[in-house]
């Protein structure tokens, strides 16, 4: 026997020759239950942000200061938790997304005159305050590595 009839053999056998993958059938891509649980999350998110949105629209009226605070307080606790619940940024941006859809909404004039918001100062710094809110949670959630989780630091 030469040389490379035990080269051609060995070859064979590994599986490395040319015929070693017909025989194999092709792989089904696996669907992962992480992504639709993400995407449900995700979804859950966007309709807590409409709710805070409306809720932060009645009470930030009704309580001057202190319910501009509380209507605030609650986006920022709502921007924050979505982006630790989803360990990305997406999960503070679909809430703040869906938050700002609705505040802005809520502004429009209807053709009866009706609306949430008054033409005063409130109304703007919760607008503005709110799309600040979302800014900084969602630039903090960035800085965090999510694949390190809790790590101790040098002593």
């Amino acid at each position: 026997m030469s040389g490379n009839e035990g080269a051609d053999r060995r070859s064979r056998a590994s599986g490395s020759g040319a015929g070693a993958g017909a025989a194999e059938t092709p792989r089904q891509p696996e669907t992962a239950p992480g992504g639709v649980l993400k995407a449900g999350l995700y979804v859950l998110l966007a309709v807590l942000g409409v709710l805070v949105a409306v809720a932060g629209a009645l009470i930030q009226g009704a309580w001057f200061p202190g319910g501009l605070l509380l209507a605030l307080a609650g986006a920022a606790a709502l921007f924050t938790g979505g982006a630790r619940a989803a360990v990305s940024v997406v999960g503070a941006l679909a809430p703040a997304a869906a938050w700002l859809v609705t505040v802005i909404a809520l502004s429009t004039t209807r053709a009866e005159g009706d609306f949430v918001f008054g033409a005063g100062l409130g109304a703007y710094a919760f607008l503005l305050g709110g799309i600040a809110v979302a800014v900084i949670c969602t630039t903090a959630s960035m800085g965090r590595p999510s694949h390190l989780g809790a790590v101790r630091r040098g002593m």
